[in-house]
């Protein structure tokens, strides 16, 4: 497999939008060598829906649209970045806050250390910002076929 993979899709701050930023990763996962119906997967199912879902809910309209990023670097290391256009970066509530919302971060958070990653905001240049997970890549080195891995 190559050092450095990565993709890209910039899609509508829309509720639909969600689904498919889910699908486009989970896609381009399995191109590179990452079985969807893996615990891993339905990990990072969830991680990349709160993710889009924040970018979606917390924008207020002030971002029209947001990018998903997939990168993979030395079959070692997946990034999976989200950034929209708004400026205010993501609040951790209190525990002791009651409201029906706003977990996706600590959601988000436990998930990526569960799996021995972590979670990172940083601003854009343009002013917004990328919510991204870090993750060690767990997929095998070897591209899969329909009969399975191939032999060397």
């Amino acid at each position: 497999m190559a050092d450095h993979l990565e993709a890209s899709v910039t899609l509508p701050s829309d509720p639909a939008s969600v689904p498919t930023a889910r699908h486009y990763v989970i896609s381009t996962l399995a191109e590179w060598g990452l079985a969807p119906d893996t615990d891993i997967a339905d990990t990072i199912r969830l991680i990349v829906s709160e993710l889009a879902t924040n970018a979606v809910q917390h924008t207020f309209g002030q971002s029209p649209t947001f990018t998903v990023d997939v990168e993979l670097d030395r079959d070692e290391q997946l990034r999976i970045g989200v950034t929209d256009s708004h400026p205010r970066f993501p609040k951790r509530l209190p525990a002791a806050v009651q409201q029906d919302n706003g977990r996706g971060m600590v959601i988000i958070r436990w998930l990526a250390g569960e799996c021995g990653g972590r979670l990172r905001v940083r601003p854009t240049r343009e002013g917004g910002k990328t919510v991204s997970i870090e993750l060690p890549w767990t997929a095998p080195v070897r591209p899969m076929t329909a009969a399975g891995p191939q032999e060397s």
